[in-house]
């Protein structure tokens, strides 16, 4: 669990500068104990005993997904993925609009945008965009 924090924190804060410090590392972690592990199936990617990856979904979410920037590009994002859409005929998940890498992963791999919003619902106050993936 706390490895799976570790690796949300790195990734977020590599793409995401503007945001850091937004929640400290023990935070990070008893989000991933309270809320993530108990509500999701948690996927991870492992060489040399580090955690690289993590991808946590429920039924028709993806509600985390992360690698750790020194492992991007690699194909562990994509083969996460592919984990949850295996067991999924449709997926949502949100990310910010300015993470430009994540958009354009997702749509690579047949994720279509579908809704905006101002950000004023969310934690961080960032301009998000929800994305949609359905099988074919």
């Amino acid at each position: 669990m706390d490895a799976a924090a570790s690796v949300h924190r790195a990734s977020f804060d590599e793409r995401l500068p503007w945001l850091t410090g937004l929640h400290t590392p023990a935070e990070d972690r008893w989000f991933y104990r309270q809320r993530v592990f108990p509500e999701c199936s948690v996927w991870g990617a492992i060489e040399n005993d580090t955690l690289l990856g993590i991808i946590a979904f429920r039924e028709d979410w993806i509600d985390q997904f992360y690698v750790l920037p020194s492992a991007q590009g690699k194909g562990i994002g994509t083969a996460l993925l592919e984990v949850a859409k295996s067991k999924a005929d449709s997926l949502l998940l949100w990310t910010f609009q300015r993470n430009n890498a994540a958009r354009r992963f997702y749509e690579q791999r047949g994720f279509v945008a579908v809704r905006e919003t101002d950000g004023s619902k969310n934690e961080e106050r960032e301009p998000d965009v929800l994305y949609r993936w359905v099988t074919s």
